[in-house]
């Protein structure tokens, strides 16, 4: 981090960096300044460095052009919470008409700058510089992640003051601009949430279901306030039309509120402006319930929210009963794994067991003798379905002893296995999901409660043709594996419903998005969580590998799966305490946490309900 960056003379640190060690902070100088010389990438701090605080230092004294642009771009990496700092490499009008939080464009590796031709010199008392990069992603205003390519190329211009003969910047662009690894080190992912609302009539009078809305927040400019802010601004706009919030519109933070922090208790006290005044006690548990789902992740634990306005409490909601509010998916613990054994039935064994010994699941789909080779079970685990060996044909039963499977509901004409039926998906509200992969009449269908006729879902912008299906225990989310010229991408999809009360609904999926821009060929993927996708590809050129993903296309912060070799599927539980289970070369494998794959038995397509 000492290493000069060419030029002679003064050295002016851009940033100091603070490393927590043993309790005993460490300040260590960062990133000099050359006094001439064309400017080089601002160099990132590793990502390897989890406890380095990086502290912006000002503009010094007589400080040239070169310095400016470097200590300013050095200190947008900083933890300042509203870039003081930064703002002192300004003139007083840039100052104020800067917007730092209109976006993050985050960069390969920080941003480089050098002079502009033709852009005047410091011997004419301005000067411009361009700062280019190779883009990442970016974070919008409203704190959404969107993966990016390309090339960055913005102006920044700088003039020196008649009296003060000072240097500073008059003309940038809004928002920030940094490398990708002080961009993981300066931000976190969080999943903020809110209420499906395209649910069905026999869905309305339920528990409201809660969908996970991520966004990135400053790691170290107290997150937590951060966090009840963008919960209360509403839902990101991605996710807007499937979502509704319980705060009233309007709903905010009063002014001059300070930090949030829970206290002894782990009560966390939100004080809210008159917008939230006058609810009844069912809507501000769900607006609590909102928080704790929100704020679960965040240190410290807040273990109850308390909901103020005008100092008077409007409710108060503890984790124990967040459940009676809401439901929130990845609270659900499924009971059993299923998988297709070596006689081509549906069997099963406890979740989370390493036990070979499987038995059969009860009902038709297991006891009888129809030949499956994928199979889905109901969230509830009442009922399974089950495409026939052939891809021709799929089938419903329940999963009673002695139950009678009866005619398919749904048959494929495609002229080969490859060209019919996809492994079928259960939504939250017993809706099963499959896609018809004929050449000559490709269809993406749902069976409401897995029965009568099916509904072709209209996928507009579409372009290719569905490999396989997984729907998101929320039901208003949907993965997609797409293929078109012998490339596979993994899709994110959003679902819409339209119908008056007692029709059948006409339904779409909307807002189609990439979560692997970088893989080629996605092989296998399955939901792992409110937020999180396990997937199963390779990169151009590269060999396949197993990874996390989440839906806005980010990475999260936690380790990838442990490499197995010739996984064909793969499967994974909301509850993220269970493990991930894969069908490879090997068999049925298992991954519990901490460990390395474990052989379970012979078998294929393994599915957790969903």
């Amino acid at each position: 981090m000492g290493a000069d960056r060419g030029g002679r003379g003064r050295r002016t640190p851009a940033r100091v960096m603070a490393y927590a060690a043993g309790g005993v902070l460490l300040l260590a100088g960062c990133a000099s300044m050359p006094d001439s010389g064309d400017l080089r990438d601002v160099e990132s701090t590793p990502r390897q460095d989890t406890q380095v605080r990086v502290f912006a230092v000002p503009p010094g004294e007589d400080a040239p052009p070169s310095e400016i642009v470097q200590g300013f771009l050095e200190a947008l990496t900083s933890d300042d919470p509203h870039y003081k700092t930064a703002r002192q490499y300004l003139t007083g009008e840039a100052a104020k008409t800067w917007q730092p939080e209109a976006s993050t464009t985050v960069l390969t590796d920080g941003p480089g700058a050098k002079p502009e031709a033709g852009g005047g010199g410091e011997d004419t008392g301005e000067i411009s510089y361009t700062l280019t990069g190779t883009k990442v992603a970016t974070v919008d205003a409203q704190q959404a992640y969107a993966p990016a390519t390309g090339a960055y190329g913005r102006t920044v211009h700088l003039t020196q003051d008649a009296k003060s003969r000072q240097w500073r910047i008059d003309t940038l662009p809004q928002g920030v601009v940094m490398g990708e690894s002080d961009f993981q080190r300066n931000y976190m992912s969080v999943n903020k949430y809110y209420f499906a609302s395209n649910t069905t009539a026999a869905e309305a009078d339920s528990q409201p279901t809660a969908v996970a809305d991520p966004v990135y927040v400053r790691r170290r400019v107290d997150p937590m306030t951060q966090v009840v802010r963008s919960v209360l601004s509403g839902p990101t706009r991605w996710l807007g039309p499937v979502v509704r919030s319980s705060f009233p519109t309007g709903t905010a933070l009063p002014k001059k509120t300070g930090a949030l922090t829970p206290d002894d208790r782990n009560k966390l006290t939100v004080p809210l402006n008159d917008k939230a005044a006058g609810i009844g006690t069912n809507r501000c548990e769900e607006m609590a319930a909102q928080l704790l789902f929100t704020l679960q992740s965040l240190s410290p634990a807040v273990e109850e929210v308390e909901l103020r306005v005008g100092g008077e409490e409007l409710c108060s909601l503890r984790q124990g009963a967040v459940d009676a509010a809401a439901f929130r998916s990845s609270t659900r613990r499924p009971d059993f794994l299923y998988f297709v054994d070596g006689k081509d039935r549906l069997v099963r064994i406890p979740a989370g067991s390493s036990d070979p010994e499987s038995d059969p699941a009860p009902g038709a789909l297991g006891e009888g003798d129809t030949a499956l080779r994928s199979v889905a079970v109901s969230r509830d685990e009442h009922t399974a379905a089950g495409v026939s060996l052939d891809g021709k044909s799929l089938y419903v039963g329940s999963l009673v002893s002695g139950g009678s499977l009866g005619e398919p509901v749904l048959r494929s004409h495609g002229r080969t296995e490859a060209d019919r039926l996809t492994t079928p998906s259960w939504d939250a509200h017993d809706g099963l999901w499959v896609a018809d992969r004929d050449p000559d009449d490709p269809r993406l269908l749902l069976l409401e409660e897995g029965k009568g006729d099916p509904l072709e879902v209209r996928v507009p912008r579409l372009d290719g043709r569905v490999q396989a299906v997984r729907v998101a225990a929320d039901g208003v989310r949907i993965a997609l594996v797409v293929e078109k010229g012998g490339k596979k991408t993994l899709l994110i999809g959003l679902i819409e419903r339209e119908g008056k009360p007692g029709e059948q609904p006409a339904v779409r999926v909307v807002e189609l998005r990439s979560a692997t821009p970088e893989l080629e060929k996605v092989t296998a993927m399955s939901w792992a969580g409110d937020n999180r996708l396990v997937v199963v590809g390779r990169e151009h050129g590269g060999v396949e590998q197993m990874r996390y993903v989440q839906v806005d296309g980010s990475t999260p912060d936690v380790p990838a799966p442990a490499a197995l070799t010739g996984v064909k599927e793969v499967t994974a539980a909301e509850d993220e305490r269970l493990p991930l289970v894969a069908y490879s070369v090997d068999g049925i494998v298992r991954l519990p946490s901490g460990a390395q794959w474990q052989k379970v038995t012979e078998g294929t397509a393994p599915v957790y309900p969903g």
